[in-house]
């Protein structure tokens, strides 16, 4: 695919999130948490890390590496302390390695990496070697099991993904520097080259507050990484912005038949939906909770997360790798103990079973953890699309959605 160059959507609007752009739009009757973020959830960590150069590319063309990776610690001792969790795949045209131990056990014991596909291998081996370097014995040995988690969306379209930017050192630097600080959002993390809706698209976060019997609550949020859709399907709160969007520029391109501006945004409009149709992108959706779930609970949460995704949109292509993971940080499970392991002797018998208590949600309470599920997965996308800017990449320039034009749409819905 040749290079294109097209000038940026005119909007004076600073990038920013949905609720500061539009402070009445209605995303559900939950509470957000004080970051409106995945680190709402006591305990976890997160940190992003965008990659635009590469040690295998040293002159690399300007804006062709356009990638990264984004890192969830569930919580800071994953190694030991494992959390339940669920897997639900919507369409599976994408990888999540680890999933077959989760689905096996209903135990999540690895950072969760996501990334750009061709980045799946170094994200896998980086897990690996951070492992080693802080859970090897003296004589640099190991002797304990680990199945890292990594999922990709592919960036292709913004990133020269012959040129294997993500390194095993990435990762590790991400595992050290995860914090409880609110994920940053837009083109960042592993979201930074993707698109979503044919607009600039990337990571975006969002959280809810659940009140709880004895005066108790639980949060549930949620972390995308989106790159999926087409822009006649993108809608806010309901209102059909991409298609309004897309109808506007198409009148503009008949009524100024002779503008170039015009006409190199329509043709970059019109190669970008020939790339997403034949391979529409994906969004993997990590929804996190404190919530006191099991793993069959949690992956009834998983599920959810297609509602708030079909809210803004997406629908699941053939060609779409749609896979969500839920987890619960309320009860800790005990691994690496029926190994030989750094100490060199087992902490429990294999053979011998062994009684442990978990805490668990009733089932005939659960609502409002669905619904706030699929209400934080729909606030995240729009986040993910409002907070990532224009940018220039491997096989075009790709504009960020209007936020002005956004503005004076949604005017008459709210």
């Amino acid at each position: 695919m040749s290079t294109t160059t097209v000038t940026s959507a005119s909007s004076k609007t600073p990038r920013q999130r949905i609720r500061d752009l539009l402070p009445t739009v209605y995303l559900g009757r939950y509470s957000t948490g004080s970051k409106n973020s995945l680190t709402d959830i006591p305990g976890v960590l997160v940190s992003t890390q965008s990659i635009h150069d590469s040690p295998n590319y040293p002159n690399a063309t300007p804006g062709s590496i356009n990638t990264g990776l984004t890192t969830i610690l569930p919580r800071k001792d994953w190694f030991y302390k494992a959390c339940f969790a669920g897997i639900f795949r919507f369409n599976g045209s994408g990888e999540m390695t680890g999933s077959h131990w989760i689905e096996e056990t209903g135990l999540l014991h690895s950072p969760i990496i996501i990334t750009g596909s061709f980045g799946v291998g170094s994200a896998y081996n980086g897990i690996y070697e951070y492992g080693i370097r802080e859970h090897s014995d003296e004589k640099g040995n190991v002797d304990w099991f680990l199945l890292p988690v990594v999922a990709e969306t592919f960036d292709g379209f913004m990133h020269d993904v012959t040129k294997f930017a993500v390194t095993p050192q990435h990762v590790v630097k991400g595992i050290d520097e995860a914090s409880g600080e609110a994920v940053k959002e837009g083109n960042t993390g592993g979201g930074t080259g993707m698109l979503c809706h044919w607009f600039k698209g990337g990571t975006g976060s969002s959280s809810r507050i659940i009140p709880a019997e004895d005066g108790k609550s639980y949060t549930v949020a949620a972390l995308v990484q989106a790159n999926y859709g087409a822009m006649r399907d993108f809608k806010i709160a309901g209102a059909p912005i991409g298609r309004l969007i897309f109808e506007d520029q198409e009148r503009r391109v008949k009524e100024n038949p002779n503008d170039p501006e015009l006409l190199a945004q329509a043709s970059l409009l019109f190669k970008t939906a020939q790339a997403k149709e034949r391979k529409d992108g994906s969004i993997i959706i990590i929804l996190g909770t404190d919530a006191p779930l099991h793993p069959s609970q949690l992956q009834r949460l998983a599920k959810r997360a297609t509602v708030g995704l079909s809210r803004v949109g997406g629908w699941g292509a053939n060609h779409s790798g749609d896979i969500f993971l839920a987890f619960s940080t309320a009860n800790e499970q005990d691994v690496q103990t029926g190994t030989a392991g750094t100490a060199g002797n087992r902490k429990v018998d294999p053979w011998r079973p062994r009684e442990v208590g978990v805490n668990m949600i009733n089932d005939q309470t659960i609502n409002a953890l669905f619904e706030a599920s699929a209400d934080a997965v729909e606030e995240s996308v729009l986040n993910a699309v409002c907070m990532a800017d224009t940018m220039k990449g491997h096989c075009a320039t790709v504009d960020a959605l209007d936020l002005g034009k956004v503005k004076e749409l949604m005017a008459k819905y709210l």
